[in-house]
């Protein structure tokens, strides 16, 4: 296959222009193993306030779902056992036909643990939403910066461990989600 001058010369540019930004940015060294996943935990990635007996739309209060968990880290040192994490969750908030206010707080908990074994560290956060008048939903992006997880040596990997979130819930909010329930106020709109 023959590759005109011109092919040769843009392949030039853009290896040219990837090195610069590299050199502009700095080259950091890649981490020496894998990082922690970061997830919505499934049971309390939602949350539906029932205000009433009735599983009905007409009695959903606020909402609260976990679109998105992202996380990266850094292994701060070859010689020094923490790895630092970030992590951000986009979520959606909704006000249904019973909520009752224009503004709500939610907990959202973030939890360190050995993977699928034992929490090492567990802290709630409050996410206050403020809906404006008309207004049903909201989306939030929450950054967790940093979030400090223990190795028991630098030759501990990062894929030992996982970062949980979820909501704090009721137990009839936790059986909800188990059973598979949902309303969402957003449903049936464009």
């Amino acid at each position: 296959m023959r590759l005109s001058a011109a092919s040769v010369l843009a392949a030039a540019l853009v290896i040219t222009g990837c090195q610069s930004v590299r050199d502009t940015l700095g080259d950091p060294e890649p981490n020496p193993g894998p990082c922690p996943n970061a997830l919505a935990l499934y049971d309390a990635h939602r949350l539906v306030e029932l205000n009433g007996e009735a599983l009905d739309y007409d009695n959903v209060g606020f909402t609260a779902e976990i679109l998105n968990v992202v996380g990266r880290c850094r292994y701060t040192d070859a010689r020094v056992s923490p790895i630092d994490m970030q992590v951000g969750v986009r979520m959606a908030f909704g006000r249904g036909p019973a909520a009752v206010g224009t503004e709500k707080t939610y907990q959202l908990f973030v939890a360190v643990t050995r993977t699928d074994s034992v929490v090492i560290d567990r802290q709630v956060f409050p996410v206050t939403v403020r809906f404006e008048p008309g207004q049903d939903r909201v989306e939030v992006v929450e950054e967790f910066d940093p979030i400090t997880i223990p190795r028991a040596t630098a030759t501990t990997s990062g894929s030992n461990f996982e970062v949980l979130l979820g909501f704090e819930l009721t137990e009839e909010q936790l059986q909800f989600n188990r059973e598979g329930l949902r309303f969402r106020v957003s449903a049936g709109q464009n």
